[in-house]
């Protein structure tokens, strides 16, 4: 029972993961972008479409399952980063309210899968989805070390290489210290040559691209290739801006709190409980990151708190 829990927390919190990645990129350049749900509905649906001109263009009756995952992915960061531009145009080149905007982008892209998701051919995505899954699951012959570490298809290890990647980059590369630079103090970077405006625009257009695949993965590998999930994705995507609190910004913390966000989720199943309980275990990871925030703010831990400018847009003629 152990190792079945352990696998599922895994495969549930990789959900997570993927929104804490791509929120975490677009809050270190100093946007905060509460639509980050919506853009996860965004990418689902862009990668369900995927599949769907996949099988139009290609025969059907025997698919291959690196074309699915080419044509699901390159659709998922077509319509995730397409909100992301929505996002970016309204907050960075019209100074729009980024709370309201995040909020609004959430509400229209939760629409966009609810009435559009309903048009799409069903069979096609599930059996899109029950050929990605299979994707390096070879573990049979390993017994529980198999299970545990390579029970998976190809999205999961995609992010946890996602979450190292963008690590590395963030600290030790000279783009990621230009985009750190700017969310802590956008004016400081412009007056020493940083393209402020276009460094915003790349780190929004790609982490959404990359938060989408959170709800491809969650179509793909939780829902068995069902689109009908605008819902769950939605509730997922409000988690996993809560993530990036509990994972101080960083993306590799973010890994372990994603596991651990996943194992909350999963747990009642394995412990029998009633649904008025079920309830309480929902609200744990936000009493989690609530407790992060406090423990932090107490101690001071400097490398632990948001970039200075986070959610305040900037005026560039006010220098």
């Amino acid at each position: 029972m152990f190792v079945s829990f352990i696998v599922a927390a895994i495969s549930m919190g990789i959900v997570y993961l993927y929104g804490c990645i791509g929120e975490t990129i677009i809050e270190k350049g100093g946007n905060l972008n509460l639509g980050i749900p919506g853009i996860m509905c965004l990418g689902a649906y862009g990668g369900a479409l995927g599949v769907n001109i996949y099988f139009r263009i290609f025969s059907t009756a025997n698919p291959s399952t690196f074309g699915l995952l080419l044509f699901s992915m390159l659709f998922t960061f077509i319509f995730a980063g397409l909100g992301g531009l929505i996002y970016a145009f309204l907050t960075v080149s019209l100074q729009a309210n980024q709370n309201v905007t995040g909020l609004a982008l959430t509400t229209f892209g939760v629409g966009v899968m609810k009435f559009m998701g309903s048009n799409m051919n069903q069979d096609n995505f599930t059996l899109a989805s029950k050929s990605i899954k299979m994707l390096f699951k070879n573990y049979d012959k390993l017994g529980e070390f198999g299970r545990i570490f390579l029970s998976y298809g190809f999205l999961v290890y995609l992010a946890f290489i996602l979450a190292i990647l963008v690590s590395v980059f963030l600290k030790h590369t000279r783009t990621g210290l230009f985009l750190r630079a700017i969310g802590e103090s956008p004016k400081t970077a412009d007056v020493q040559g940083i393209n402020v405006k276009k460094y915003k625009y790349l780190a929004i257009l790609i982490g959404s691209g990359i938060a989408g695949l959170g709800g491809l993965y969650y179509v793909f590998d939780r829902s068995g290739g069902t689109t009908f999930v605008e819902a769950s994705i939605e509730a997922f995507g409000w988690l996993s801006v809560a993530l990036v609190i509990f994972s101080m910004w960083k993306p590799p913390v973010g890994i372990f709190g994603s596991i651990l966000f996943g194992g909350l989720y999963v747990l009642p199943q394995y412990i029998g409980v009633s649904n008025i309980q079920i309830k309480m275990f929902d609200i744990l990871p936000y009493v989690v990151t609530v407790l992060v925030l406090i423990l932090t703010s107490i101690f001071d831990a400097k490398n632990s708190q948001p970039p200075l400018s986070l959610g305040v847009n900037y005026y560039r003629e006010d220098r």
